[in-house]
């Protein structure tokens, strides 16, 4: 089904701890394994978005220091499926320094957005409307007691096949 033929469905969640959005990303990376997706991660600065890309990676075998992408604007990783042996590109981006959404076609993203893979993008606003539309938005609000709501919009078949 074309995004534009599938109707959002929302759900919404609550990370109480670190161990809950741990447990959330371990539950969405079991979905994810060999996924070509597009998850866009939303929030303000010190949501929690960074934490969740990393949990994620993690439960998909990225092994080692994984770095923000702040700096970078992306941070590739590539991982071997456990039991298909199958490897699996991943991209991790952060736009939050791009000054003008131009940026993101100047730097070569079309390329790495048309490849097969997971990409996990951080303020993806910031592209504009060069980033192709998101298999599932990721909303992240910090509450004044510290913990987060999460609001999960699948816009296609894949997003909702992710959803909880």
């Amino acid at each position: 089904m074309a995004i534009d033929d599938h109707p959002p469905i929302v759900k919404s969640i609550v990370w109480a701890t670190e161990a809950d959005t741990q447990g959330f990303a371990a539950a969405l990376a079991g979905k994810l394994s060999g996924c070509n997706a597009l998850i866009q991660l939303h929030g303000d600065l010190g949501a929690g978005k960074t934490t969740f890309a990393r949990h994620v990676l993690q439960a998909l075998g990225v092994q080692g220091r994984i770095k923000s992408p702040t700096y970078a604007v992306v941070e590739p990783y590539t991982v071997t499926g456990a039991a298909s042996g199958a490897i699996h590109n991943i991209w991790h981006c952060d736009f939050y320094r791009f000054n003008d959404p131009d940026e993101w076609e100047e730097a070569g993203f079309r390329d790495i957005f048309s490849s097969p893979g997971l990409k996990l993008v951080e303020w993806p606003e910031k592209a504009g409307d060069h980033l192709p539309a998101a298999d599932l938005d990721i909303y992240i609000e910090m509450q004044a007691d510290e913990t987060r709501t999460v609001t999960l919009n699948a816009r296609t078949d894949i997003g909702e096949a992710l959803l909880p």
